[in-house]
């Protein structure tokens, strides 16, 4: 497994009133656009999922426990995946990693007019017989305000998101980062609207990021003003789970008519009768024989 860079630092108002999580995600989308060679606009795009993705994990309860945030639009970019588990590690896609459409005047790229119009969908797979899903028309495509919508009107939750991915003229990653600030049950109102107050004059955060602030110090800007106390700060990365057994099963799956199809268009074609299958997260192929299927085709 690489080493992981990227941190999350979890913190909670000493009053009780709000819990507040930032993330450096910078090595989580440089190793994004490494999996899926992502154009600026897709790799902004795609960033802000997965910082989302991996903030919102980390409010899971127990290991096992899975949360997949999903921007389906219109737009050129298609469907934008990430799927966090409760530590905060993340994997994802973009289904056009191509995407990339004219900056906007102000010079920044257009991540709402890659997705246009469409809708934010949360799962969560936390061990029930069905998992807990959520969805909402986006209010803008620009990822935070839609996931600050999302925690509005799907669970009841006043909350605030900034996300930021900058990308280098070489196609890297400068710096990623996001930042989520939660009001609890009977939140003081001098502290929410201390809150208000700071992160309305919350600067671009990857811009932050870009300019050595520390997580601790990102922190303490959101929350200037406001005792708290550090829950924890964890590891988190970009990790794919893919395995040839996991593989395995998805070719299966397909049942043994469609596979002896496959097979037969192999033969037809003078190739060799195999299935390749390719990890939509990791891009790792994964290739089947017949004697791998025996067991379904007899």
């Amino acid at each position: 497994m690489d080493k992981q860079n990227s941190k999350i630092l979890r913190v909670m108002t000493r009053d009780g009133s709000a819990r507040a999580f930032v993330i450096n995600s910078t090595d989580i989308v440089n190793k994004a656009i490494r999996f899926h060679n992502t154009a600026p606009t897709a790799t902004a795009l795609l960033g802000r999922v997965l910082t989302a993705a991996s903030m919102m994990g980390t409010l899971l309860k127990d290991p096992g426990n899975t949360l997949t945030l999903t921007i389906r639009g219109d737009g050129p970019a298609g469907t934008t995946l990430a799927v966090s588990d409760y530590a905060g590690n993340v994997k994802g896609y973009i289904a056009n990693p191509s995407a990339d459409i004219p900056r906007k005047p102000n010079g920044k790229l257009d991540v709402s007019g890659a997705v246009g119009y469409g809708t934010l969908s949360i799962v969560k797979d936390i061990g029930l017989k069905e998992p807990y899903s959520g969805m909402i028309e986006l209010v803008c495509g620009e990822s935070a305000e839609d996931v600050t919508e999302y925690f509005h009107s799907s669970e009841q939750t006043p909350s605030a998101c900034a996300l930021g991915v900058l990308v280098n003229p070489d196609r890297t990653c400068l710096a990623a980062g996001g930042l989520l600030v939660q009001l609890l049950p009977f939140a003081d109102e001098e502290t929410a609207a201390k809150l208000e107050q700071n992160l309305s004059n919350f600067s671009s955060i990857s811009s932050l990021i870009a300019e050595g602030k520390s997580l601790h110090e990102l922190i303490d800007l959101a929350l200037d003003g406001i005792e708290y106390d550090i829950f924890d700060e964890i590891d988190v990365g970009y990790i794919c789970d893919c395995s040839r057994d996991r593989m395995e099963r998805a070719v299966i799956s397909l049942g043994k008519k469609d596979i002896e199809e496959i097979f037969a268009e192999c033969r037809a074609e003078g190739k060799s009768e195999e299935i390749e299958i390719c990890c939509q997260f990791c891009d790792k192929k994964y290739k089947f024989f017949r004697e791998d299927l025996s067991e379904i085709l007899g």
